[in-house]
């Protein structure tokens, strides 16, 4: 009798013994279709590189920008020359600009399609090949070959991306001459394609500030990643981070604000004392949009509009709705004073929408839209005019007319709009693609209503959420976020038809930097997450498995580390958080995805020091009833070590059934409705129920309001045979659920989507249920799965729910 974790911790040791790593290689993304051969390939003085066309500029560059690292690593001079069509001469690296008629695509689908990304490549021990019908192909088989090199001469890539090949160190030996057998690539054939065309990453500079070269190490790592879309996140409350020169005042005012608050909002207020700010010239933006697209990254500007514009505000005060004055946000959060819908204020937004167009030839700008309180209009004469002269029904659609007027603008200049799904509060513009975060709710309306929608949903996406247990964090804003979770991501919802999937375009992983004030600290929090939003974006969902994710990211922390990142070490997998047995010992298998670490473990609760025993490849521990407490902790040879990861194994005895009969009872759960200010379930027992009913399964009846509400589900779940059985909550806000009057689940307080689990021992027969739920604000989940003894899962049967009539 299996739990989840045991499965896990079975699979990956499965994987590290052999059998499905045998025909794996170490590469993440993993591709759509991968074929093992035998031997390798091996980089010499000999090696030769092979264009086809020799003089497509483009092609060059992308190949130069994989073969001058290598170069420079390895000491090869590996020339370029022209090359033929066919499979090229021995001991040559072909890069071919075609089309395959085999299924690699052609590029007439547009620029950033799943076809115009397409590669085949092709390496044997006599010669490798690449063929795409675009550059962009190509350069994503350089990220597959570069990958596929030792780790360490990501030191190398990582030095010619910052500009810097003088501070090279030799990856050879002491002589300096490249080892034959260290430079290899394993025979193999790749026909990989991207999942879906649109795979971004967010960074927020509004809160805090990065200087270019980071902003320029951090695109280099999207796209080694294969990410091909980069979210900047320009203009907010808190700062404008962009030159505008018909505006200088963005910058001379709203770049700066006296100080920033001290940890967390709140009261009373305490600020550092410390002026903050700055900003991107224009110049810098063209340095960085260059950058970029010499990687095929697309960079999309985001202007805040008509929320998150205190800054603006600050240096142009007219174009509010009140007289101010105004200062540039030192707290976070969200500010009541927001754009008016002036002639003034469009005539500013299309003046900066005009530079920033300049500046950025993404085909989209995001203009936000996001948490813009309507409080200002509602006391405005002129937004009320506005309302009134174009026959509007209330501050909603005012948003929406907007918007719908910021869209035909850039519509005119041939560019299209993003906005985060509050677009659709109002109606949504025409033409615009909706950015769903508050959930997959939104994505879901706007695909079904024919527009394009990317998914970044809080629950698998918000980077700025804790990785692990708080008290082991660094400050975050909230939520949890571990890696597994971001590796579950689904961006296709299964309530869409398949015409309307079409319109998810992809997925994007959001880095909201309240808290984060250094480089170091956003790369602790994106990687390594960012690999398995990769991962997500990229790879066919039959392909992706979490295990072998987990062995092949080893190697890729590895070339993190070459190439300076500071990533959050994992902790070990293989515990449990809970695990019920009726046996007096259980044994625990535990691995660390970071090669090389050596796990250290204790069983009285402590955090494992270096001082602690070794994991050695097997742990068998007496199990009690009071519970045994496993305690596990990851240690680099450097000093580094992972957060620490606990499980509880407990001896259990089965629980009797209730003393009812089933033709006592009737189907379903009766339910009660409940509508108040609720932070948490112990709220719901001294509510009276708005409404009250039987329900055929647990979850949403159907007439709940947006926020502010709660459910209460309680009768009895006839369990089919003995045994241990867990059960899976998932819940966006807080949730508990008892069995047989015993709490099994403690999902409670205010947070996103995500799981809890509990387990619980059950004779066969009925045993009563009680699930509590309430919804704060924000998106609305709820679901109960359970796993039966033999290991198998499902959405918990309305079949096996029954109440007292």
């Amino acid at each position: 009798m299996k739990g989840r974790g045991a499965v896990v911790a079975a699979s990956i040791c499965q994987a590290l013994s052999g059998g499905m790593v045998a025909q794996s290689v170490d590469l993440i993304p993993y591709p759509a279709e991968l074929e093992r051969g035998s031997g390798h390939f091996s980089l010499s003085s000999e090696t030769s590189i092979l264009l086809s066309p020799l003089d497509d500029e483009v092609l060059r560059s992308v190949v130069e920008l994989w073969a001058a690292p290598v170069r420079a690593a390895t000491g090869f001079p590996m020339s370029i020359s022209p090359g033929p069509a066919d499979e090229g001469s021995v001991g040559s690296i072909a890069f071919v600009l075609e089309i395959d008629g085999k299924g690699i695509g052609t590029a007439a689908a547009g620029p950033k399609s799943r076809e115009a990304e397409s590669y085949l490549l092709t390496v044997t021990p006599q010669a490798i090949r690449v063929s795409a019908p675009t550059a962009a192909g190509v350069f994503y088989a350089t990220q597959t070959l570069r990958q596929l090199l030792p780790s360490d001469a990501e030191g190398t890539f990582a030095a010619y991306a910052a500009g810097a090949p003088e501070a090279l160190q030799t990856t050879n030996g002491a002589d300096g001459a490249a080892s034959p057998s260290r430079w290899r690539i394993p025979a193999l054939r790749v026909r990989d394609a991207p999942r879906f065309p649109y795979r971004g990453m967010h960074l927020d500079v509004g809160r805090h500030l990065f200087p270019v070269e980071f902003v320029k190490k951090y695109i280099d790592l999207l796209a080694s990643y294969k990410m091909n879309t980069f979210h900047w996140h320009l203009t907010e409350d808190q700062g404008w981070r962009i030159e505008i020169k018909k505006y200088p005042r963005l910058t001379e005012v709203g770049a700066w604000r006296k100080e920033t608050i001290v940890a967390k909002n709140v009261s009373p207020y305490v600020g550092d004392g410390r002026r903050y700010g700055g900003f991107y010239t224009q110049d810098e933006v063209r340095e960085i949009v260059a950058y970029a697209e010499e990687r095929h990254v697309t960079i999309i500007p985001e202007i805040e509009m008509p929320g998150h514009s205190l800054a603006a505000l600050a240096a142009y005060p007219e174009l509010a709705c009140t007289d101010g004055p105004f200062e540039v946000g030192t707290r976070w959060g969200v500010f009541e004073d927001i754009y008016c819908p002036s002639e003034r204020t469009f005539a500013f937004l299309e003046d900066v929408l005009t530079e920033v167009m300049e500046l950025f030839p993404s085909p989209y700008v995001h203009i936000g839209g996001d948490e813009a309180p309507k409080a200002r209009w509602e006391r405005s004469e002129l937004a009320q005019e506005v309302i009134s002269a174009e026959g509007l029904a209330d501050e909603k659609e005012l948003q929406s007319w907007f918007i719908r007027r910021i869209e035909n603008f850039l519509l005119s200049h041939g560019r299209r709009l993003i906005g985060w799904d509050e677009i659709l509060e109002g109606g949504l513009a025409p033409e615009a693609t909706v950015m769903s975060w508050r959930g997959m709710e939104g994505g879901i309306e706007a695909a079904r209503q024919g527009h394009d929608v990317i998914m970044t949903p809080t629950a698998h996406a918000y980077f700025d959420y804790y990785q692990g247990a708080r008290e082991q964090e660094p400050l975050a804003i909230g939520g949890f976020l571990p890696l597994e979770r971001v590796y579950a991501f689904e961006p296709v919802p299964d309530e869409l038809t398949a015409e309307e999937g079409r319109h998810v375009l992809g997925a994007q992983g959001n880095v909201w930097t309240e808290y984060m004030r250094t480089t170091d600290y956003v790369e602790y929090m994106v990687f390594p997450r960012l690999l398995a939003m990769a991962e997500v974006a990229w790879t066919p969902a039959d392909v992706r498995d979490w295990p072998i994710f987990l062995r092949r990211l080893g190697g890729h922390l590895d070339r993190l580390e070459a190439r300076g990142v500071n990533y959050r070490i994992p902790e070990p997998e293989g515990l449990e958080r809970e695990r019920l047995t009726f046996e007096e010992t259980i044994a625990i298998e535990l691995f660390s995805p970071s090669r090389n670490a050596v796990i250290r473990y204790t069983l009285n609760g402590d955090p494992p020091t270096d001082s602690s025993p070794v994991y050695t490849g097997s742990l068998t521990v007496p199990v009690h009833q009071e519970g045994t407490v496993v305690t596990a902790r990851a240690f680099l040879a450097d000093g580094r070590v992972s957060a620490w990861r606990t499980g509880r194994y407990m001896r259990t005895e089965l629980r009797p059934p209730a003393g009812v009969r089933a033709e006592e009872l009737r189907g379903g759960l009766r339910y009660d409705y409940f509508e108040s200010r609720i932070r948490s379930v112990a709220r719901l027992r001294n509510l009276s129920p708005r409404r009250s009913g039987i329900a055929a399964a647990i979850g949403f009846q159907g007439g709940e309001r947006e926020d502010e509400f709660g459910l209460r589900f309680s009768g009895y779940v006839q369990v089919p045979a003995d045994g241990i059985y867990t059960l899976r909550v998932t819940s966006d806000d807080g949730s508990q659920l008892y069995i047989d009057e015993d709490l099994v689940v403690d999902h409670d307080g205010r947070h996103t989507a995500y799981v809890q689990s509990g387990q619980v021992a059950l004779a066969k027969g009925f045993h009563s249920l009680t699930l509590l739920y309430f919804e704060s604000a924000g998106g609305q989940s709820l679901e109960v799965e359970i796993e039966l003894p033999d290991g198998s899962r499902q959405a918990l049967p309305g079949a096996w729910l029954f109440h007292s009539p």
